[in-house]
């Protein structure tokens, strides 16, 4: 579904695809975030996306007010403080999101799939 910005020369449209992307470039910007991960459907396991495909790992709905809903899965460095990055990465994505889009952001869910151990 496609939500409009009314604007004085006419309509804007836009896509779920865009506000995912910007959603996944702005989570791999914070601070502890690794990457973006998915779950394999075909056997369980996580993959760690690469910067091309950030949106894969994010889910992005208008709920019946117009607002945005986002869900993101994020793959964590080890040793970081889950609940310190999760809350400077809803911030952030909120932030980016509803400047870029004009749009309230109502609802980000974040889902932790993997840690990784950093070199």
């Amino acid at each position: 579904m496609k939500e409009y910005i009314n604007s004085d020369n006419g309509k804007v449209s836009i896509d779920e695809s865009v506000v995912a992307q910007v959603a996944g470039l702005t989570a791999l910007d914070c601070f502890g975030i690794v990457g973006m991960g998915i779950v394999s459907v075909k056997d369980g396991i996580v993959k760690q996306l690469r910067r091309d495909n950030v949106s894969k790992g994010v889910n992005v709905r208008f709920d019946e007010n117009g607002d945005i809903v986002i869900e993101l899965h994020i793959v964590v460095a080890y040793g970081v403080s889950i609940k310190a990055v999760t809350d400077n990465l809803m911030q952030s994505v909120k932030y980016k999101v509803e400047d870029f889009t004009s749009f309230k952001v109502s609802h980000i869910n974040v889902y932790v799939e993997d840690v990784k151990v950093l070199d």
